[in-house]
């Protein structure tokens, strides 16, 4: 699968170990888990080889707080203890999003995801 990234710092926090590890505050273990997440995006054919993946935890977002996550999908960087998600978006061929986004009926297609964001689920 083609990975976007929604802005150079996302890119290189997926792309370089020594940034992960400063995005998880020196723990080497969610380092490894998170590129280890980045490297199975990447070999993926479509987004549901990942969904179908019970260890990544692959889940809707919900609109909280003012915030349009309508089309918004994460996955655990390493485990459902850990408040750590990797937050996701479907893209069409054209490189744009899907909307409406009903990823049971897209699944088998979306080749192309954009990482919008590393974070903590309830910051």
């Amino acid at each position: 699968m083609e990975l976007v990234y929604a802005s150079d710092k996302v890119k290189t926090q997926c792309t370089s170990v020594k940034a992960a590890r400063k995005l998880f505050g020196g723990n080497n273990a969610l380092a490894v888990s998170f590129m280890a997440r980045i490297t199975a995006l990447q070999a993926a054919d479509t987004i549901k080889d990942i969904i179908v993946q019970p260890s990544f935890h692959f889940h809707k977002l919900d609109n909280k707080h003012g915030r349009n996550l309508e089309g918004y999908f994460a996955i655990d960087v390493k485990s459902r203890r850990d408040q750590w998600r990797i937050i996701i978006q479907p893209l069409d061929a054209n490189k744009a999003p899907f909307s409406p986004c009903y990823i049971d009926q897209i699944a088998e297609y979306v080749r192309i995801v954009e990482i919008t964001e590393v974070s903590k689920h309830y910051e």
